[in-house]
């Protein structure tokens, strides 16, 4: 039996008047989910825990089958863990976007973040940005401010999302930036000074940056200042295989999801092409999904696709649409049709992490829908696969880092209470 969950980033919202009264999931075409739960169990899950963020660190892991509560140290260490950053026991990681603030007003205070992404800049041109960060920063005398040479490492991750790591830090209490889009920045900075100093120095550095100066040539949004968030202390994560008794494979164009992988002893697989964005490599990861579990041996994979909520914060309920559409024509369809051609038997989990609303353009925490489906058997399931086909069947897990025992077909309870 091979095992294989396609988790759709922020794939669930809430019904648009645009769209009809529907959800982007409803109005999206997506005939292969829709084939899948006639015969799937659907159903509701909790995947970020009462009292937490709503976030893709915290809902993934739950999905994984790691209760957050015990193992959540932060967002950004999970991230240095893929990008191979090192981090000991009294750092504090931080998550560094590279963000587009609005340039009309004097002060930096008096800024508005129009774009958490910077119109989704490329991996090359953020690590120009980055670099000239680290420059500037060291550059600067110690008795004019504190030395950022010592203490402070910037980190080069994937698009717009890179690291900072405080040496010997405490963690601080910050917001993320697609939190507060179209906001004033002022009461959302730092209370640390370093950090909120850096922040405000780094809009001066990337301004006039060539790199910046050229996006704003050909019409992209330049990303113009350092954002910190996402503060958190080395994570320990339980080996995946341990506690699960089947081998996995992490297929993401995410460092976040890359960085929960390691540190749960799964192997990362990179497909090219990936990019964590709407125009994404969808057919490479499906196919090396395959791979991985008909050739290379793997029981489970993890297929992290991070479009949908990338346009739930672009506030896009078309582009969200688009995104679903491709999930569901060139990784669902396919993927199902060559195991089932291979003669594979398999189960497939279907779910969003969190919902990102297109009308709030954040996450929230409410439950989310899950499709199951069996190879071997056929459920009585429902005609489409969404949030209101999802909540009518009443089934609802609470405990979101459980649901991979209905996954596995595995009663793991008594090792679950021990783990907790």
């Amino acid at each position: 039996m091979k095992y294989i969950v396609i988790l759709c980033d922020g794939m669930a919202d809430e019904p648009l008047s645009d769209l009809g009264d529907r959800t982007p999931l409803e109005a999206a075409h997506t005939p292969a989910m829709d084939a899948l739960a006639a015969v799937s169990e659907l159903g509701m899950v909790r995947t970020v825990p009462a009292g937490m963020a709503p976030g893709s660190d915290t809902a993934n892991l739950s999905v994984l089958g790691y209760d957050p509560e015990k193992y959540y140290s932060g967002r950004s260490p999970l991230e240095a863990l893929s990008i191979g950053a090192e981090l000991g026991e009294n750092d504090v990681s931080f998550r560094c976007n590279l963000v587009t603030l609005s340039e009309e007003e004097g002060e930096y205070e008096d800024r508005t973040i129009l774009d958490h992404s910077a119109g989704e800049i490329s991996t090359e041109e953020a690590a120009e940005l980055i670099r000239a960060l680290r420059e500037a920063f060291r550059e600067e005398e110690p008795k004019e401010r504190p030395c950022y040479a010592e203490g402070y490492d910037f980190y080069v991750g994937t698009s717009y999302r890179h690291l900072l790591i405080w040496r010997g830090g405490q963690t601080v209490e910050l917001t993320a930036p697609h939190d507060i889009l179209t906001k004033r920045i002022g009461e959302y900075l730092p209370g640390d000074a370093v950090l909120r100093d850096m922040m405000v120095k780094s809009y001066d550095v990337l301004k006039d940056h060539p790199v910046n100066v050229q996006r704003r040539a050909k019409g992209k949004h330049p990303a113009n200042s350092a954002w910190f968030w996402g503060a958190g202390t080395r994570p320990a994560l339980a080996s995946f295989r341990e506690k699960t008794g089947v081998s996995g494979a992490m297929i993401s164009a995410v460092d976040l999801l890359k960085g929960i992988a390691a540190g749960a002893g799964m192997h990362n697989i990179s497909v090219e092409g990936a990019n964590g964005g709407l125009h994404t490599n969808y057919r490479g990861k499906g196919e090396a999904a395959v791979r991985a579990l008909t050739e290379d041996g793997y029981d489970f994979v993890y297929v992290h696709i991070e479009a949908p909520d990338e346009m739930g914060h672009q506030g896009s309920a078309r582009d969200k649409m688009t995104a679903i559409e491709s999930i569901d024509s060139q990784i669902i369809g396919p993927v199902c049709d060559a195991l089932r051609a291979k003669g594979t038997d398999f189960r497939m989990l279907v779910l969003p992490d969190h919902p990102t609303p297109v009308r709030v353009r954040t996450h929230t925490a409410e439950p989310v829908p899950y499709l199951l489906y069996d190879s071997r058997k056929e459920a009585a399931g429902r005609p489409v696969y969404s949030e209101r086909t999802g909540a009518e069947t009443g089934i609802f897990q609470e405990e979101g880092w459980r649901l991979i025992d209905r996954l596995l077909e595995r009663d793991r309870q008594s090792k679950a209470e021990k783990d907790r």
